[in-house]
């Protein structure tokens, strides 16, 4: 089980994240809900050990991997798919994919996560990963580089941004590939109807942890709070003018 414990996070003195607490266990999808700017990508990247926190611990089995590193976490089984993936010249699709050989996967196995992810293997095995490709695609194969990896936990930061009006039906298939395979996934997300497709929600907002619950009680009281908060701000702005 991976699990925050009491986690605070401060950049120049400012909380970004406050005493949150969170257990992420196998063999169920999550997702942590809330609006931009809530910290939510910042626990992400806790999770990942991109950054550290300022107190409180990051467990995994009951194991203090606070100080551990991104490669340390990834050894272990820790992998995060990057709001904004990478670009990388001279490298094709099938071999970012297999790491470049090291992951052994034969043409079926690779032509089975991109077809999952929407890009037909014949078209796009052989690109390169390069500007040549969209934002789109370049997050629809780092999706498959996940799916092909297997990790024990998936942390996917805002999978669907940038992807067209299918990425609901994406993301659904993608959790039900995890489910199969047994990877626990960790979606970061400020859409309810993403988050809903997930067992267990987190919301959270200005740093702190709001509701956890089932996913689809969560998502409720999500658009009930952001929905008050939205109308206070438009009153407050009224006023002023």
């Amino acid at each position: 089980m991976l699990c925050l414990r009491d986690v605070t996070y401060e950049v120049n003195g400012r909380r970004i994240i406050e005493r949150v607490n969170m257990r992420f266990k196998e063999d169920m999808t999550y997702s942590i809900l809330g609006p931009n700017g809530a910290g939510k990508s910042t626990l992400a990247h806790i999770l990942m050990g991109v950054v550290k926190p300022t107190e409180g611990k990051v467990l995994l089995d009951e194991r203090d991997i606070t100080q551990l590193g991104v490669t340390e976490r990834a050894k272990l089984g820790i992998t995060l798919l990057w709001q904004e993936p990478a670009r990388y010249d001279g490298i094709t699709v099938k071999e970012y994919l297999t790491l470049g050989g090291k992951i052994k996967a034969d043409k079926n196995e690779i032509r089975e996560v991109l077809d999952l992810v929407g890009l037909p293997y014949e078209l796009y095995a052989h690109r390169f990963v390069d500007k040549s490709l969209s934002g789109g695609e370049r997050k629809r194969i780092e999706l498959a580089s996940l799916l092909l990896l297997k990790p024990r936990y998936a942390i996917l930061d805002e999978p669907d941004s940038g992807l067209d009006i299918t990425a609901g039906e994406l993301i659904e298939d993608v959790l039900e590939y995890f489910r199969k395979v047994g990877t626990t996934v960790i979606l970061i997300t400020h859409h309810e109807e993403i988050a809903a497709k997930t067992d267990f929600a987190y919301f959270v907002c200005a740093g702190g942890l709001l509701k956890k619950g089932f996913s689809r009680e969560v998502v409720e009281y999500y658009k009930k709070t952001c929905g008050r908060c939205f109308l206070t701000g438009m009153m407050e702005d009224g006023d002023k003018g």
